[in-house]
């Protein structure tokens, strides 16, 4: 995002003589509601604000996510308390699992999986059980899970 140089927070502005912008544009505070000029990041009137929030990043708030089941915010959630549930999973040997050109994969013992695929067309997925994750829909094709591109994927291997 780009800021007005009076926006500017990152010393690194002031150190170089307010040459180099440094970070500001890349740690825009985090939208919490969906409405007013700080969108419950900074008190309302706070003048200034900490740094200005875009137009329309209320889209991208806490609040509006909580409500989407489909959202970053739920997916990361889901994950978190995933990675919880599975516990010891994290401890077994680590083996990488050849699926494809396209699509980087491991195991960790029998107990958990994980795939993402980094190509521009959909991957079949031979061997995945029980689908514990995905980051995006997954479509099945003579009963084998297509990966879209750009998604990932935690399941139990079958």
């Amino acid at each position: 995002m780009d800021l007005p140089d009076e926006a500017l927070r990152d010393p690194l502005w002031e150190r170089s003589g307010r040459t180099v912008r440094g970070r500001d544009g890349s740690r825009v505070p985090i939208p919490w509601t969906m409405d007013g000029a700080t969108y419950g990041f900074s008190p309302e009137g706070a003048d200034p604000p900490w740094l200005p929030q875009p137009d329309g990043w209320g889209a991208w708030s806490v609040q509006r996510q909580t409500a989407e089941p489909d959202s970053t915010l739920a997916l990361y959630r889901a994950a978190i308390r995933l990675r919880r549930e599975l516990g010891n999973a994290a401890v077994d040997e680590l083996t990488w699992w050849d699926t494809g050109p396209d699509v980087v994969a491991l195991r960790r013992g029998d107990g958990f999986g994980c795939a993402v695929n980094v190509g521009d067309q959909a991957a079949p997925l031979t061997g995945v059980g029980r689908v514990l994750l995905a980051s995006a829909p997954l479509e099945a094709a003579d009963r084998i899970l297509l990966l879209p591109p750009d998604a990932a994927v935690w399941f139990v291997p079958s």
